[in-house]
């Protein structure tokens, strides 16, 4: 995928799909997606109803928003489960629809599941009457069996999009707390087998539950953009705020990267080639980064001057 057609999403939240009156909400919480979820925030009982609310509340979605509002369907897939067979296929056919622009795929332990994924997609899209290829991917990487995988799963089809660390149940699958400690490095995992995929990386090294604590979860959000991630799941409105300010360049950082850049178009002009900034020596992995920083700036909805 080129870059130039890939989503901004710095906050993704996860809204129930079976609760109406959250997704009448959701166009108005601040997210730059929204997640309707079919997987932990449903009941058992309550999937099947939630499962047909999908395409109405993806349209409302979209009217409300003016299309702008990302909107994104987490499926079911529990491979422990008996019922995990059918439920998928259930949820596959009933998310695909038009004004959804990806599924996340929880509980991903291998390329394999995504294969399958990707090739029941190809059916299902042209049942549903939406563009071929259309439906994104990204897998939520859950389970300590996934690591020594990661960059298949990562590289497993041209519908992957991006991959996430699931916080909690990762940990509880690594006999370990869900600490900024110990989650830091499987979060850096998943960022280089993202860039390696040329994928997008979602996350953030805690925990996802933690938003009472606004200072804790903003210097999370924040290691976080300094690791390369570029966005990142929520379940709380709080979150989203903080999740675009920690995501999105600073004022500081944009007026940085265009006096960088005035700086090396100085030095072309007069056949320099390394040369000296604010009292640092610029060469190109500088020069990149100043780049990224004002690419991001453009393509963000809103950015802090």
């Amino acid at each position: 995928m080129s870059t130039a057609s890939r989503p901004v999403w710095r906050s993704m939240l996860f809204v129930p799909a079976h609760v109406e009156k959250f997704v009448a909400k959701a166009h108005t919480r601040g997210a730059d997606a929204c997640i309707l979820d079919l997987e932990d925030s449903v009941p058992l009982e309550m999937k099947a109803e939630a499962r047909q609310r999908i395409e109405s509340a993806a349209r409302a979605i979209n009217e409300a928003s003016n299309g702008v509002l990302g909107v994104l369907v987490r499926i079911n897939n529990d491979s422990e489960q008996a019922a995990a067979a059918p439920l998928l296929e259930a949820d596959l056919a009933s998310a695909v629809r038009p004004g959804v622009a990806a599924l996340v795929i929880p509980k991903v332990k291998d390329a394999g599941i995504l294969h399958r994924i990707a090739t029941r997609l190809d059916a299902i899209e042209a049942e549903a009457g939406v563009g071929s290829g259309s439906t994104q991917l990204i897998a939520q990487i859950e389970d300590v069996q996934a690591l020594p995988v990661i960059d298949a799963i990562a590289q497993s089809s041209v519908r992957m999009l991006g991959m996430s660390l699931g916080s909690e149940d990762f940990s509880a699958s690594a006999g370990m707390q869900p600490t900024p400690e110990a989650l830091y490095q499987p979060n850096q995992m998943v960022v280089f087998a993202c860039r390696r995929a040329n994928i997008l990386p979602f996350g953030f090294p805690s925990s996802i539950a933690e938003y009472s604590d606004e200072e804790a979860f903003a210097a999370s959000v924040k290691r976080a953009a300094e690791m390369g991630f570029v966005g990142a799941f929520c379940i709380h409105p709080k979150q989203a705020a903080m999740l675009n300010t920690g995501f999105s360049p600073s004022a500081a950082e944009i007026a940085a990267a265009k006096a960088l850049m005035t700086a090396v178009a100085e030095a072309e002009r007069e056949s320099r080639g390394a040369f000296a900034h604010n009292g640092k020596m610029v060469d190109p992995p500088v020069i990149r980064r100043a780049q990224e920083v004002l690419c991001r700036a453009a393509s963000l909805p809103t950015v802090s001057e």
